[in-house]
This record gives structure tokens, sequence and C-alpha cells, in this order.
């Protein structure tokens, strides 16, 4: 499990919570991240034409997702940079960004 040949002692400062950390490092920041991207292209799929505040809404009192750390400005950024298959379209009247899954 060590990687090493079979029989060859370990170095002294061989921990096993070093090969664990090493093994699974940024694996749960890498799972929420994926959660948070499902979530939010799944609620831009269902409800089109949403606002980012309506995403956050969403995320933090039907999903339940206290610790995501977007806001309605965040989303802006967080969608370009994560969730290349949403779009957005301005609306006329407010001049908000409103996402829709984009046209492939």
């Amino acid at each position: 499990m060590d990687g090493g040949i079979p029989g060859t002692p370990r170095p002294a400062s061989y921990t096993a919570d070093e090969e664990y950390l090493n093994m699974t490092k940024g694996s749960q920041r890498e799972a929420r991240l994926n959660r948070l991207k499902d979530e939010i292209r799944n609620y831009v799929a269902v409800h089109p034409n949403c606002s980012a505040a309506c995403i956050v809404d969403h995320l933090c009192n039907e999903m339940k997702m206290r610790n995501h750390g977007l806001t309605a400005r965040k989303v802006g950024f967080f969608i370009p940079r994560y969730c290349k298959d949403i779009a957005y379209e301005l609306d006329s009247g407010t001049g908000k960004r409103l996402y829709v899954l984009a046209d492939d």
C-alpha cells in the first residue's frame, strides 16, 4: 500500500497520515465543487431565465447548502468559470443576467 518494495523498511520520518493526506489531497473540496456545479446546472435546466439571486435562494433555502459561499454577485463569476454550458441573456428592463443552458 505504501508503494515501496515489500519487505523494505520505511524511512524513520514516514507516517501513515502523510500517505493518507497525499492520497486524498483536495478530494473533499473537489467533491463539493462538483456538487455545486451540478446543482446549479440542474436548477438552470428546470428554471430557464433565472437570475443569480434565484440560484442562491435555491441553494440556501431549498437545498440547505449553507456553506457554499456564493452570493448573487459571486454567481456571476462562478458560472462563466466552472459552468461553460450555461449562458446568460441580459434582461432589457433591469439589465440583470438571466441564465439559460447554452445551445450546443
